[in-house]
């Protein structure tokens, strides 16, 4: 494996356990269907970027035949079973790793708007780091990026708050690691990042965010 390979870390879309935070101003439906609707543009970022392969860590695993069906073909499919965040992320980077790909990446299924440039950034931090992250806004990251397993980087983290970028730099340090950052980004977790991707959309190419696009189309006939 020549290419390095991104895996978007994804979840099916289930109405009332996918993206609760932005109920309000959406309803559960309506949530779950923005999340697929990211979900699926976060996949065609992805298998859009030249010279970088495309994986989905698929929880939970009976999860596949949906991926399956939504996924362009080539995709590699990383069914798994993990107790968080952490423990999601070292089996699928080192499964990747374990399959002689050079540079792994592994990046939030909610992201498409960020620039492609931040991801073929990432791919050529790693030349000169062991780990690279893609902070955001909200204290976490959107990406990171390995050549070599660390989970040590990826244990006792408080994931899902405002701490996890901190603490999983302070392990990075702790053992040495050279770190490459990538700007700053954010999640559409709220009523305030859906306001700003839908402000982002009117700066955007017309053929990017496609899905999201008709979604939020459709939303606001439904509620006009």
């Amino acid at each position: 494996m020549n290419n390095p390979i991104l895996i978007i870390m994804a979840k099916e879309p289930k109405v009332g356990r996918t993206k609760t935070r932005l109920c309000p101003p959406l309803s559960p439906v309506e949530a779950a269907r923005l999340y697929e609707a990211l979900l699926r543009d976060s996949i065609a970022f992805a298998s859009s970027l030249e010279g970088i392969d495309l994986a989905i860590a698929v929880t939970p695993a009976e999860s596949t035949g949906y991926f399956e069906r939504i996924s362009p073909p080539g995709t590699l499919l990383l069914p798994i079973e993990c107790v968080d965040i952490g423990d999601c992320l070292t089996q699928v980077l080192g499964k990747c790793l374990t399959l002689d790909y050079p540079k792994v990446l592994a990046f939030n299924a909610d992201g498409p708007s960020v620039p492609p440039q931040y991801i073929h950034s990432a791919v050529h931090l790693l030349d000169k780091n062991d780990v690279v992250l893609g902070p955001s806004e909200d204290g976490g990251y959107y990406l990171v990026g390995i050549k070599q397993l660390y989970p040590q980087i990826f244990t006792d983290i408080a994931w899902s708050t405002p701490q996890v970028l901190a603490q999983t730099m302070d392990k990075i340090e702790a053992h040495g690691l050279r770190t490459g950052l990538l700007p700053t980004w954010y999640d559409v977790d709220n009523g305030a990042g859906l306001a700003r991707l839908q402000d982002e959309l009117e700066a955007l190419p017309i053929d990017r965010l496609i899905h999201t696009r008709q979604f939020l189309e459709e939303l606001t006939i439904s509620r006009s």
